[in-house]
């Protein structure tokens, strides 16, 4: 096995360019609208769980970061650009994937599965260009 050293800086960094992406994807500017039409949601009930979202959304997006700097070393990825491509990668391959079965057999709105989806290969691929691009 390949012995792993990941700057945990960037992990950091990276983490929290995926938050920045995710606010700014699910804001008025972009996709708040929509997405809270689709999923029955009021902006008040949004703020009465947000603190506890953030929470687990930035653990989360530590976490990925975390396990795409791995992915970013195995696959050899050097510069920003070989950084996308891997972040693009994880996400057709773990996220498209998984969250397009959840929607087909929840019978939930393809609308909404796109949304969704769209934030995390912007996301990812943000993620694989700052970790990569720092390798």
């Amino acid at each position: 096995m390949i012995a792993v050293n990941v700057n945990l800086v960037h992990v950091v960094i990276a983490a929290i360019a995926s938050m920045v992406v995710g606010a700014l994807w699910y804001s008025p500017a972009l996709f708040a609208k929509p997405w809270m039409q689709l999923v029955g949601k009021s902006q008040e009930d949004l703020k009465k769980g947000a603190t506890q979202g953030y929470i687990v959304s930035a653990i989360a997006a530590l976490v990925t970061a975390y396990v795409l700097a791995h992915f970013a070393v195995y696959a050899g990825a050097k510069t920003w650009q070989d950084g996308v491509v891997t972040g693009f990668w994880a996400w057709l391959g773990f996220v498209a994937t998984t969250k397009t079965v959840e929607v087909v057999f929840e019978g939930r709105r393809k609308k909404l599965l796109a949304i969704n989806i769209g934030q995390h290969l912007v996301g990812l691929v943000v993620m694989g260009a700052i970790l990569a691009g720092w390798a």
